[in-house]
């Protein structure tokens, strides 16, 4: 008897540009499985709908990206450590009618830095740029590889002051400070890594930072994967190592795939095909 196709899904809107059934269905060729694996527009005020019926249609998981997180925070009934700390959810396990949420985001950037690009965070001096779900949901995880400082900015310096005061527990739990400083007093400081987590690259607007912030010994990563922004172009003119996000992607990725299948694929020839193609 033939078993049936384990079903996945990723959920976002726009949806277009995803890269992530190209990436799991690559996981699955290698471990073996055989599964069916889509791409799901679902309109910006129907996610819930959205969610119970592919429940009806037999998911067995589903990312979920831009502009959902917050929502699937919402809908799980239960959540992990990470899930809990960044109140985001990016992959959706369905397990006993239960809604299980996940963050695998910050793990997904911090495999990137320290095993594909060989980034040491401890001890180190980090800038993570933006205040929305993306930083929310990275800033643990950078934190648990005990970095020197951690500070965080934003155009609007008062989305930053609530990020600050929501995880100051958890830095404190690391013996660390995590600070918080305006665009315009970016130059008089001085960091290893800058992360940009705004969606400025998507939007093609400008980030109004100084590029006297960028140096020839620090690494400007961005999160955005599908382009090269100006952020990224910036910090090359300043002479600054520089990745975008598409190894976080794929990383995100497989951490997903272990949560629903408990096998770890491989990542780095994957992720060198990709940016081939």
């Amino acid at each position: 008897m033939t078993e049936l196709k384990k079903y996945f899904a990723v959920i976002g809107n726009p949806i277009h540009h995803s890269l992530s059934p190209q990436i799991h269905s690559a996981f699955a060729k290698e471990a073996g499985l055989h599964i069916n694996y889509e791409a799901v527009l679902s309109p910006l005020d129907e996610f819930k709908n959205t969610i119970h019926k592919l429940i009806e249609k037999k998911l067995s998981g589903a990312n979920v990206t831009l502009p959902f997180k917050k929502e699937a925070y919402e809908l799980a009934s239960q959540h992990s450590s990470h899930a809990k700390i960044a109140e985001a959810v990016n992959t959706l396990e369905f397990k006993d009618d239960q809604i299980i949420g996940h963050n695998t985001d910050g793990i997904g950037l911090v495999r990137d830095l320290e095993q594909n690009l060989n980034v040491d965070l401890k001890s180190k001096k980090i800038l993570l740029i933006g205040a929305g779900g993306a930083a929310e949901g990275v800033i643990y995880s950078i934190l648990e590889k005990e970095p020197s400082e951690l500070t965080l900015t934003n155009r609007t310096i008062k989305k930053s002051n609530v990020i600050q005061n929501k995880m100051e527990m958890h830095a404190k739990s690391f013996n660390m400070n995590l600070n918080v400083i305006e665009i315009t007093k970016l130059p008089h400081q001085y960091f290893d890594l800058i992360i940009n987590a705004t969606s400025a690259g998507i939007n093609n607007t400008e980030l109004g930072i100084d590029h006297k912030v960028f140096h020839d010994s620090s690494l400007a990563y961005d999160m955005m994967y599908d382009k090269k922004t100006s952020f990224i172009r910036e910090a090359q003119s300043q002479g600054s190592k520089t990745s975008d996000g598409l190894g976080m992607l794929v990383e995100q990725a497989a951490e997903a795939f272990f949560i629903w299948h408990q096998i770890k694929p491989k990542t780095k020839s994957l992720i060198k095909s990709l940016r081939e193609l």
